[in-house]
């Protein structure tokens, strides 16, 4: 028996030791990912004890201690409110837009990069659709709504050409979604491409001479080459999409939205911003963050399971 102890003492200090030893023939690597760590513990994890504020009449000069426990009464004042259905409406339906329109985008551009012969025009064109990625929100936002002023803007400047009346698109609900999906792509598409076309670099070029042997022409190995090469890259990317569902940029809608358009306009996300920081109500404000987080949080696992189930391809 002290044998079987004292082997199984050394087993396990020659694991740690292992370990240890592991860890210091690889201490650059920690070293470079400890920053990205402590990014993650400061900015998301340390903050999750806020989320009590969302069970609490939360009064800023009384603080966590002194605030009284409500239980759910936020989360049913939210259900009940005259506003639940509309922002939950408004973010689905942009949402399902922006899966429509915005995702196969960045898989087209790819798709056309890919077939670009010439390195420098590709790397031109390249550079070009990843700069809006690297502009500024509020920068977008003023070039929005200066092509759509109804004086000088772009838009209504070619709508007087063509003999049309000027429209001042931000103060009309019914463009409001459209405007914000194509200024969308506009901003995201070139960069959101990088996945897939990193992923089309990973194909084996022997399987384009292959079916160019066979007789395939471009149209046909996009279909039965690059689309195939893509399939896993895009399902797992439409599983962080429908994830994300619940989640509008509401940045932008801040930015370009105002009273006269929350019909179509208003979402979780600007509804969350409004309640905090405009009228003060944190526990509202955290309540309704905390729902959009667990619907978000079952969305992507539904998402991931379906797709398991259904292609084998997961996040997980």
């Amino acid at each position: 028996m002290k044998k079987l102890e004292l082997r199984t003492s050394i087993s396990s200090r020659s694991r740690r030791r292992g370990k240890l030893d592991s860890i210091l023939a690889n201490r650059y690597l920690y070293m470079m990912i400890a920053p990205f760590l402590l990014y993650y513990i400061i900015f998301y994890y340390v903050p999750f004890s806020g989320l009590r504020m969302a069970f609490m009449d939360y009064k800023p000069f009384l603080g966590m201690s002194g605030s009284q426990w409500v239980g759910f009464d936020n989360f049913i004042e939210f259900f009940n409110g005259p506003f639940f259905w509309r922002i939950i409406r408004n973010t689905i339906y942009i949402s399902i837009l922006m899966l429509i329109f915005s995702f196969p985008i960045p898989i087209l551009l790819a798709i056309l990069f890919n077939e670009l012969r010439s390195k420098r025009f590709r790397t031109l064109v390249q550079t070009i659709s990843y700069m809006p990625h690297f502009i500024s929100t509020v920068v977008i936002a003023g070039l929005v709504v200066n092509f759509l002023s109804p004086s000088t803007g772009i838009v209504n400047i070619f709508l007087n050409m063509m003999g049309f009346e000027s429209i001042y698109f931000l103060t009309k609900p019914e463009y409001f979604r459209i405007i914000y999906v194509i200024q969308s792509i506009w901003a995201t598409a070139g960069f959101s491409s990088i996945i897939f076309y990193s992923s089309l670099m990973s194909i084996d070029s022997s399987q384009y001479e292959a079916a160019t042997i066979d007789g395939a022409g471009k149209f046909k190995q996009i279909l039965h080459v690059s689309l195939p090469g893509l399939y896993s890259t895009i399902g797992i990317m439409l599983i962080l999409s429908i994830g994300n569902i619940m989640h509008v940029g509401y940045e932008m809608i801040i930015l370009l939205y105002q009273p006269i358009t929350y019909e179509t306009a208003d979402v979780i996300g600007s509804f969350v911003y409004r309640m905090g920081m405009e009228n003060t109500n944190y526990s509202m404000s955290t309540a309704v963050g905390l729902f959009n987080g667990v619907i978000s949080l079952i969305l992507v696992l539904s998402a991931n399971r379906i797709s398991k189930k259904i292609s084998e391809v997961s996040i997980v």
